[in-house]
């Protein structure tokens, strides 16, 4: 995770509106997936867009880090939206921006190991009822009964009519439309707005046991319990997955903001990383612009704001411009439970082969408590992660320790306690985990805050639960015209499926605004994603790229990312950027960089020596050589 923040941005363009110079048509603040989704979109229709985020990274919480040779995802890596069926928004938004990209489709969406069972989630609705059935055969009827039900309804109302718009934005005579094809399906999933996950599930079962089955499933996917969570989520959520699959980017999350950052570059727009947003700018009570930490003022006539509703209405939003009333709205928003996450490479046999890539361990059905962890495994599906005999092992799990301390040795103690915790939760799992540990350290909910703008470590905002649900959240559009919202804050809540959505259609309401063509579904799109067979290897990167890009492509992907980048030492030419760029086929975002602050070959061979992959295994990163490409043969 990145601790710097020191690199330089490139010089706004500037665009004319009503007879005023302004930097950019749109400024995106929030470089995380919605707001990227947003951007992408919206520079592919030509607009002037600036994304700014305080990490030197994109992607925000689905983004990686490197240690040595391993890569980390940083956050979300179960990913879904990329299939043929269901609501697979992810897929519609690389078909609109007519950018490729690779994924890895999963066998099991996960693994539960619940009360001493492992519960296979397979894709097959009908045959994971029936894996369900075998843990809970009093109810095997009725399990067979509630997911034809939801699977109905989810195909009626989900399937049939493609939209992907969140519910603040739906046109009204498109939905009337789809009503009336089924009437009985969307009545039924209508009268689940305000009911609670357990009300919808006593329809179904009486066993107490299969409820804190369910209570750890809506806890998983929406972090709350059956009590808390709306039924007309919780529908969605037990049958849409299996529908549309789950998937990982051939690679590592790398590609996924960095193909949408690419779109962003290609299409003229600008990536401000490394700059802090500390204001949204008012003029005339209105808002036209943000002001930068370093003291700089950007104006637009639109912006979309992508982060948490506590950020906006409690830091960025003077006082003077919201109401009292919203001001403690926002604040009112309860949080979901603060995280902490392992981080570790251990022996790759003390992994079982029949291993799912994402395991969910319930070390304690009645409750939530610490043995509750999530563990991604995601080197079984992807051998680029790691070396040959390693798997990478990411856990993340509830936090129940105080991380409000200014003393550092209470800190780092809390942070050793909870990282053994998590290791002895592995073990229980995986015997001989704790021995097999080649490397392991701990973010908390500070890290957290820190490096993904999550308040107080809440790693999916604000809960969606009844009473904060649905048109209860942030909307798409604030207060004024011309400021926007997206993420997890918003209608739809979190999932990286949701929030691409809410930043589709925070890109279609500023189409809308302008005048411009929003991004519909159509028949007979152009598919852009590629599956891949797995266990994906190293030697199948690029395999769609001429021998030249190939090579120069690998050679960046070994860049180590650093926090303090070695080879520059605070030098204003950002090498990490154009090798994360490179690594990803974003040639004028790299060239981008390099023009910003260039250097002569002297300097360059210098930075090249002090490349930290020099020291650690003899080989720098061709710097030179990449420097050489985007410069010269792909200019």
């Amino acid at each position: 995770m990145p601790d710097d923040y020191g690199i330089l941005s490139i010089p706004p363009a500037t665009t004319r509106v009503g007879g005023r110079t302004l930097d950019y048509d749109v400024i995106v603040i929030g470089g995380g997936l919605s707001g990227l989704t947003a951007a992408s979109l919206l520079a592919k229709r030509h607009l002037k867009v600036a994304v700014i985020d305080r990490s030197y990274n994109p992607g925000g919480s689905c983004g990686v880090f490197k240690r040595g040779n391993v890569t980390f995802d940083q956050g979300s890596a179960m990913l879904y939206g990329f299939g043929e069926n269901g609501f697979n928004a992810h897929r519609f938004v690389f078909n609109c921006l007519e950018e490729p990209i690779d994924m890895i489709r999963h066998d099991l969406l996960y693994c539960v190991n619940f009360s001493g069972r492992r519960i296979r989630f397979y894709a097959d609705v009908e045959k994971f009822a029936e894996e369900l059935a075998e843990v809970f055969p009093a109810e095997k009827e009725n399990i067979r009964r509630f997911y034809r039900d939801m699977l109905t309804m989810y195909r009626h109302v989900m399937v049939e009519t493609p939209s992907y718009t969140t519910a603040d934005e739906t046109d009204r005579k498109a939905a009337m439309k789809s009503m009336l094809r089924h009437p009985v399906s969307y009545a039924r999933f209508l009268g689940f707005l305000n009911k609670s996950a357990k009300g919808l599930l006593a329809k179904y079962f009486s066993d107490p046991e299969i409820f804190k089955f369910f209570d750890k499933m809506t806890s998983t996917y929406c972090y709350t319990t059956v009590e808390e969570s709306p039924a007309v989520l919780a529908a969605v959520m037990f049958v849409d997955n299996h529908v549309g699959g789950s998937y990982y980017p051939a690679g590592s999350t790398l590609f996924l903001p960095g193909k949408l950052e690419k779109v962003i570059e290609e299409n003229g727009g600008d990536m401000l990383l490394g700059q802090e947003v500390v204001s949204i700018v008012f003029e005339g009570g209105k808002p036209v612009g943000v002001a930068l930490a370093g003291g700089r003022t950007l104006k637009a006539p639109n912006i979309i704001y992508s982060g948490t509703v506590w950020s906006l209405y409690g830091k960025l939003i003077d006082p003077s411009y919201s109401t009292p009333q919203r001001r403690e709205w926002a604040a009112s928003q309860v949080p979901t439970y603060p995280s902490v996450v392992l981080y570790s490479v251990v022996d790759r046999d003390v992994i079982p082969e029949d291993t799912a890539p994402i395991e969910m361990l319930v070390g304690n059905p009645d409750e939530l408590d610490e043995s509750e962890v999530t563990a991604y495994i995601l080197s079984i599906d992807d051998r680029t992660l790691c070396g040959e005999d390693e798997h990478t092992v990411i856990a993340i799990g509830p936090s129940f320790e105080s991380w409000d301390t200014a003393d550092e040795a209470a800190y780092r103690s809390r942070k050793q306690k909870e990282q053994q915790r998590l290791i002895a939760v592995m073990e229980k799992r995986f015997p001989g985990f704790r021995s097999a540990v080649r490397y392991a350290e701990l973010a908390t909910p500070r890290t957290i805050e820190r490096y993904a703008m999550k308040n107080g470590g809440a790693v999916a905002g604000p809960k969606q639960m009844l009473g904060q649900h649905m048109f209860r959240r942030l909307h798409t559009r604030t207060e004024w015209d011309n400021l926007f919202c997206c993420g997890e804050s918003t209608v739809m809540g979190t999932g990286t499926p949701t929030v691409t959505t809410s930043g589709l259609t925070a890109a279609n309401a500023v189409l809308r605004k302008l005048g411009r063509e929003p991004f519909v579904y159509r028949e007979g799109m152009q598919n852009y994603v590629r599956l891949v067979d797995k266990p994906f290897t190293s030697d199948r990167l690029y395999d769609t790229c001429d021998e030249p890009e190939r090579t120069i492509m690998r050679h960046a992907l070994r860049c180590r990312l650093c926090e303090h980048p070695s080879c520059t030492h605070g030098e204003p030419t950002d090498i990490r950027g154009i090798m994360r760029r490179v690594a990803v086929g974003n040639w004028a975002g790299a060239k981008k960089r390099w023009i910003t602050a260039p250097v002569d070959p002297a300097t360059l061979e210098r930075y090249q020596a002090n490349c930290i992959c020099a020291r650690e295994d003899g080989e720098a990163v061709p710097i030179s050589e990449v420097v050489a490409y985007i410069t010269e043969v792909n200019a």
